[in-house]
């Protein structure tokens, strides 16, 4: 038996689905995970996809599909049937798009049939490189994680570490693992330094 096929056996796989309005940064958040460069102007997103990406946790390898998923109206019928045997759902928005924000509801009722007391859920706050033009209060958002009981985190596209941190946050709560939780403190300075802005709901 190859190594190749050593570490095949100790994979385990862990479908990760991304769903939100168009134009929120979906496929920008997946392609910096992956370790692609982020591209200021990006076509919007056509068809469902899957993008993979290997961590490992505390010694064990797993494979996680990243799902990217069409944000425009007509096709939500669609993004619902991807949805199911997602370990982890993430509800992203626009923090300079009310609407985006707004429309997370759709999704969440979209998600209510398809989940399971198994599944991790967590909204994501995306592009907080553009706080300046911030129309979703981060405080409003993070009300809304907690009382949905989700994880919450404020990210930007052009910075992988803050969307691969709070992915692999949401692995570990998925796998049992426990998380740390640190309360944020001078918001403003993380904003601008784009450090990670995770914690408790």
């Amino acid at each position: 038996m190859s190594d190749r096929d050593e570490v095949d056996e100790e994979e385990e796989e862990i479908k990760v689905i991304l769903v939100g309005e168009m134009g929120t940064g979906k496929t920008s958040l997946i392609n910096t995970a992956i370790g692609l460069q982020f591209q200021e102007k990006l076509a919007s997103t056509t068809t469902n996809s899957i993008m993979n990406k290997i961590v490992k946790i505390n010694g064990k390898t797993y494979s996680i599909n990243l799902w990217d998923t069409i944000g425009q109206e007509k096709y939500r019928s669609l993004t619902k049937i991807f949805m199911k045997g997602a370990k982890i759902v993430i509800f992203v928005y626009d923090i300079t798009n009310l609407e985006s924000f707004n429309e997370l509801n759709y999704w969440f009722e979209s998600a209510k049939d398809i989940i399971n007391e198994q599944t991790v859920m967590g909204i994501v706050g995306n592009k907080s490189d553009l706080f300046l033009k911030e129309e979703v209060k981060e405080s409003d958002a993070r009300q809304l994680a907690k009382e949905k009981g989700y994880e919450f985190a404020l990210t930007s596209a052009k910075n992988a570490t803050m969307f691969c941190e709070f992915l692999e946050k949401l692995i570990k709560k998925y796998l049992g693992e426990e998380i740390d939780d640190d309360e944020d403190e001078n918001n403003n300075d993380k904003k601008k330094s784009g450090k990670l802005k995770v914690g408790k709901n």
